[in-house]
Parts: C-alpha cells; sequence; structure tokens
C-alpha cells in the first residue's frame, strides 16, 4: 500500500544533467570604497569599547568615598482640616426619553 501524501515518482528526468557557469569577471574600478568603511566601522567599536569599560569600571575617576547625604527639605504647611464647604450644586432634572411610536412588534 502506498502514501496518499507522497507524489508518484518522476520517470522523465534525463540521465545527463547540464550545468552552464557563468564568470564575471570585477569591474575595473576597483573595491568600491570597502577599506574605508572597514576603517570607520572599526573605530566606532573602539569608541564603544571605551565608554563601556568607563561607564561599567567606574573609570578611574576619583569617587566619593562619604556617602552620607544630609536633606533638609521645607515642605508646606498642610491645609487646617476640615476642608472648605464645597457650593451646593444647581437641581438638574433628569433627561427624558420619547416613547417609540409605533411599538416595535416583537
Amino acid at each position: 500500500m502506498t502514501d496518499p501524501n507522497v507524489p508518484p515518482p518522476r520517470d522523465d528526468r534525463p540521465e545527463v544533467v547540464h550545468h552552464t557557469t557563468i564568470n564575471n569577471p570585477p569591474s575595473s574600478g576597483g573595491g568600491g570604497g570597502s577599506g574605508w568603511i572597514g576603517f570607520l566601522v572599526g573605530g566606532i567599536v573602539v569608541v564603544l569599547i571605551i565608554i563601556a569599560i568607563v561607564v561599567f569600571a567606574g573609570g578611574g575617576l576619583n569617587r566619593a568615598t562619604d556617602t552620607n547625604v544630609d536633606l533638609d527639605v521645607d515642605l508646606p504647611e498642610a491645609p487646617a482640616l476640615p476642608a472648605p464647604e464645597l457650593p451646593d450644586l444647581p437641581p438638574v432634572e433628569p433627561p427624558t426619553v420619547p416613547n417609540p411610536e409605533p411599538a416595535p412588534a416583537n
């Protein structure tokens, strides 16, 4: 019994398969500037490594050894309790909905 999901074997393939190779010679203009682009990318990588060393290793900067900090913050006085009286709201009538004409048939 054969598997219905497998395509049938193909008998129409040739015995000899010919391949064609096309060689394109390089253009006479040179490499296109890839040398200085590599130099630029290398320089950016070096700068990023230097920044990472400074950020993560402390960079040899003089750091303060005394970490005691005295904060003096003047806060405003809280208002006296109770809160001031709010004015009364004006009277508002609830909205009205008109009755549908004619009555819906369910």
